[in-house]
């Protein structure tokens, strides 16, 4: 939205700062909901925001902040399930974590921003700008969607046996179990996110609309 009209330092910096409430809300508990064997997160809202405002690339960027502090998050705050996110957190029964962790806890968090960004392109061209809410709030949604489903799914692919057990549930629910959770938790997360999204890049639109415009160079 606002990458035509900032010069390159000026997206660098609004990046920089979204990155840093990406970090802050990660460790001070604020981003992620510690559960038992799972833990909720709304650290994708600032991914899509950030998106949202400036384009792909920064969302693809805030997407890998995303997952650079989710696997901070669970190596030095280990979890039950806390493997499927950090390569350093050794598996159950093992010594030693599996590098497929670095796909889950990135590739799903980076492309949250590109996801949500031509969500937005696209509804926004056939709505033809009339209706930004609705074209923000499919943005949120999406974005939502795009972490918790690949995420999940990446964990089953990768480690279904494996995160099962320490779940501690019947190996021939796997799966059912992934689906539970996406109803469970990745439903609310992505309602909540079409509901938070269009609300934040609102106000945020009305203050940086009485800023001072700085063109591309």
């Amino acid at each position: 939205m606002y990458r035509n009209r900032w010069n390159h330092t000026k997206c660098v910096t609004v990046t920089a700062m979204f990155a840093a409430i990406i970090f802050l809300f990660t460790f001070t508990g604020i981003g992620i909901i510690p559960l038992p064997f799972l833990r909720p997160t709304t650290l994708h809202i600032p991914v899509i925001v950030g998106a949202l405002l400036l384009g792909p690339k920064y969302g693809a960027a805030l997407g890998f902040t995303f997952g650079l502090a989710s696997m901070l998050f669970a190596t030095f705050f280990p979890g039950a399930t806390s493997f499927v996110f950090s390569p350093f957190i050794d598996l159950p029964g093992t010594s030693n974590g599996s590098l497929m962790a670095f796909i889950v806890a990135f590739i799903p968090r980076i492309l949250v921003g590109i996801v949500a960004w031509y969500v937005f392109a696209g509804f926004d061209k056939i709505l033809r700008s009339k209706k930004k809410a609705v074209s923000w709030a499919a943005a949120g949604l999406a974005g939502a969607l795009t972490n918790t489903l690949l995420v999940l799914h990446f964990i089953f692919l990768f480690f279904g046996e494996t995160w099962n057990a320490a779940r501690a549930t019947p190996s021939e629910v796997i799966y059912w179990g992934i689906l539970s959770l996406i109803s469970i938790n990745g439903i609310p997360e992505s309602i909540m996110s079409a509901i938070l999204v269009p609300a934040i890049i609102s106000a945020l639109v009305a203050v940086i609309s009485r800023m001072p415009e700085t063109r591309k160079v």
